[in-house]
């Protein structure tokens, strides 16, 4: 079992930056990679940026260069530092964490942040 944990979302000025962190915690050595991802109200839920277990990461086009995704091994911690932020990057933003048991995959959610963006 992982348990994740977001935190960091809140209002936010176009142009202005937020950073999110996602905690996790319980099993976290069956993690092979996580994930953050949003929801826009009356939106599906969509695929911000993946930061794989070797380190390596990306984001999508709609936020790349704006977006940066990382981690702090040693907290079990991932972040997403956001820069250049837009009224339609507004969401709550989720962080997913993907275990492989054997031939098994399993994700688990947090509970999610809200980011808002005013004009």
């Amino acid at each position: 079992q992982v348990q994740l944990a977001e935190s960091g979302g809140g209002l936010v000025q176009a142009g202005g930056s937020l950073r999110l962190s996602c905690s996790a915690s319980g099993s976290t050595g069956d993690i092979n990679h996580m994930a953050w991802y949003r929801q826009a109200p009356g939106k599906e839920r969509e695929l911000v940026a993946v930061m794989g277990s070797d380190g390596r990461s990306n984001t999508v086009n709609g936020v790349k260069g704006r977006f940066t995704v990382s981690r702090d091994d040693a907290k079990n911690t991932m972040y997403l530092q956001m820069d250049s932020l837009k009224p339609e990057d507004t969401a709550v933003y989720f962080c997913r964490a993907r275990t492989l048991i054997g031939t098994e995959w399993r994700d688990y959610w947090g509970q999610g942040t809200e980011v808002t963006v005013s004009s």
